[in-house]
């Protein structure tokens, strides 16, 4: 179908500020940019959903403290739980951006969300930031009591460049044999550093996410080409088998449209539970954009639904 009037709205404002692509900003100028639009991102983002309670802690962490943001949407004890991973390329974004979205996630689930700030490229390269993924989900599942959740009821989710790092902790904890997520709920998920799709040429350019702005991303991230090879780095290269159930969720005009819905084919053949919804005229980061898009409204409906029919809130 054609581009959704409301995101069209979105890219033609966008358009109008100018300023230079994405692909030819620095990670500091990419950082100041999404600063100077943090007003405009929350109310793009919706209304503060109201909370029983928004806790702060500061975890420990592989190289320093991690921070995390605790939403809770009742004082129910225990509660299932969702760990919570922001996207922005692996190089900009903070629990404080995606405020709004965490606590309508847990609105709309019935779960405590944990938000984690997990260090950022290109200061700190791949593996860092799935480092720090990992290790908040594994605290999480340690100190659930102490948190007032069900340790048996955890998942793991994210958008864009969070939802690579969801799928890499899924890949950590099973290779680990520790303990794993119940569900994965994976927002337009980065999955394949090679992808070459038709979504990747047909939606190259004007859709907010371009392909060379992914591309320098990707440059972000890696210290290597080599690294891009990594399973914990490209999902897509992994063997997924024994993953938890999976919820993808994939806009129909973002470059990374068929990468993400591949991945979920990938799960569902190695026998892995996987639903793939695509959101027809969506643009990349429209499930951020719930508040003036209808389509961003019923993705994050559909993600909470998901949530509390898997971890059964």
């Amino acid at each position: 179908m054609p581009i959704d009037p409301q995101c069209k709205k979105i890219l033609e404002i966008m358009a109008a500020a100018g300023g230079p692509p994405m692909e030819q900003q620095t990670h500091l100028e990419l950082r100041a940019g999404r600063a100077a639009a943090a007003e405009a991102s929350a109310a793009l983002a919706g209304p503060e959903a109201p909370m029983a309670h928004v806790e702060d802690r500061l975890i420990p962490g592989p190289a320093s403290e991690i921070p995390i943001r605790l939403y809770y949407p009742s004082l129910d004890r225990p509660l299932p739980i969702v760990v919570y991973y922001h996207g922005g390329g692996w190089v900009i974004g903070s629990i404080a951006d995606w405020d709004r979205t965490c606590r309508s996630l847990a609105a709309a689930s019935g779960c405590i969300v944990a938000s984690v700030d997990y260090r950022l490229a290109p200061e700190h390269k791949f593996p860092a930031p799935a480092d720090d993924s990992y290790t908040a989900f594994h605290w999480v599942a340690t100190h659930a009591a102490e948190v007032g959740a069900d340790p048996a009821r955890i998942a793991v989710a994210g958008d864009s460049a969070g939802a690579n790092l969801a799928t890499a902790v899924c890949l950590m904890a099973r290779d680990k044999k520790a303990h794993q997520p119940a569900f994965q709920l994976l927002v337009y998920p980065v999955v394949d550093v090679d992808d070459a799709s038709p979504s990747m040429s047909e939606n190259a350019e004007g859709y907010f996410l371009t392909r060379a702005g992914m591309r320098k991303f990707w440059d972000f991230y890696l210290a290597s080409p080599a690294d891009g090879q990594s399973p914990y780095a490209s999902p897509a290269k992994a063997n997924v088998a024994g993953l938890p159930p999976a919820f993808v969720i994939t806009a129909e005009y973002d470059p990374l449209r068929d990468q993400g819905e591949a991945y979920a084919a990938k799960l569902k053949s190695a026998g892995v539970p996987s639903e793939c919804k695509r959101y027809a005229g969506a643009i990349h980061a429209f499930f951020s954009f719930a508040g003036v898009v209808d389509s961003g409204k019923q993705a994050m409906s559909d993600a909470g639904a998901a949530l509390r029919q898997a971890l059964k809130t």
